[in-house]
């Protein structure tokens, strides 16, 4: 199958179903889903990675609920099944029996240098499964069976795409056919945010639910966690977003600054592009303009933003959460129509690899 240039692209991205969709989801991803479903260069197809959030720790009665609160949620930020297909990655099996097929072509090496797998075996160093170590697999398969062109990521996560990319070039030259294209990572720059606790990681619902905002959270539960958030005492900016940025990439014997101050810099830094994304134009830089900050007048204007920004989501998330059989059709009805797909590809490939 060759991919025609005339029509719009494919493209696929999906979410674990691991608990609330929190602020940094939705600027690493939700935030652009909604605005690509609308970009008339390209199909969109959003799935609930429900397969992949199994490899990680997770209590199997809370699983059900977790499936259907961000099939919830991804409806209350504005993604539209009239846009774009979503379904549920577990109602189209055939990704896991390409992903079965990729196995076989995959070498083991390149599986063991991927970084997210010695990331991820680091947070559950007790739970080392296998599904770890072939995340990227069937992620090339959920890409791939859908003929996905273009997969929207932040620079982290560049190195999957690329996998992608290998896995379709390993299948296409050893049945000397040129059926699954060679995917492109569609980048997106987004501002890096970080946990409320702990500053200098990543905001993660892995970290506690205090470290996060969730779109879904109430102003005074947002207020709370923005008056609990770790920040520099003095209300002192001594360092620049990009000097902050520069010495988190050096081992730690090397930034000549003690962890606590590092941390203290990365708190107030964070609190300050919060601002700057939910606040009102000028806000953020006043604060910067007038040190020592005053965290007083700070976090509850932070947290006042935050709550207006997504209040139309809270009211929309209740909505639907007073019928929840809605929710379940529309993605039963998207994954009918991926299923078609799917269903014609896995019909392709086992002819081609000879066992049809």
């Amino acid at each position: 199958m060759t991919i025609s240039n005339n029509r719009r692209k494919t493209l696929i991205s999906g979410i674990q179903p691991s608990g609330q969709v929190h602020l940094g989801n939705w600027v690493g991803a939700l935030k652009n889903w909604v605005r690509l479903q609308d970009d008339p260069n390209y199909e969109c197809s959003i799935f609930v990675a429900d397969y992949h959030s199994l490899s990680g720790d997770y209590d199997p009665q809370d699983k059900r609920r977790q499936v259907l609160e961000i099939m919830t949620e991804l409806l209350a930020a504005g993604l539209d099944p009239e846009k774009c297909t979503l379904f549920r990655q577990s109602d189209i099996p055939e990704h896991t029996e390409l992903c079965w097929i990729f196995n076989t072509l995959t070498p083991l090496s390149f599986l063991e240098r991927m970084t997210q797998f010695k990331d991820k075996s680091g947070q559950q160093d007790r739970n080392v499964n296998m599904g770890l170590l072939d995340y990227p697999v069937l992620q090339a398969a959920d890409i791939l069976i859908h003929h996905g062109e273009a997969v929207p990521v932040g620079r982290d996560q560049v190195q999957h795409v690329e996998l992608t990319r290998d896995v379709a070039r390993f299948y296409n030259r050893k049945y000397g056919v040129d059926y699954f294209p060679e995917p492109e990572p569609y980048l997106t720059d987004t501002p890096k945010l970080r946990s409320l606790t702990d500053p200098l990681k990543k905001m993660s619902k892995s970290l506690g639910e205090k470290s996060y905002i969730a779109l879904s959270d109430e102003p005074d539960v947002i207020l709370k966690k923005i008056k609990g958030a770790v920040s520099e005492t003095e209300g002192r900016l001594t360092l620049t977003e990009a000097e902050l940025d520069e010495l988190l990439t050096k081992p730690l014997e090397e930034r000549g600054l003690d962890e606590e101050t590092l941390r203290g810099q990365a708190g107030v830094w964070n609190l300050i592009g919060l601002l700057r994304l939910f606040g009102h134009e000028g806000e953020a830089q006043r604060f910067v303009d007038s040190q020592p900050i005053r965290y007083g007048e700070l976090k509850p204007l932070l947290a006042e933003r935050i709550a207006e920004r997504f209040a139309d989501f809270r009211e929309r998330k209740r909505e639907l959460e007073a019928y929840p059989d809605r929710v379940l059709k529309i993605f039963a009805a998207g994954a009918e129509r991926a299923r078609e797909t799917a269903r014609k590809t896995m019909e392709e490939v086992r002819r081609t690899i000879g066992i049809r």
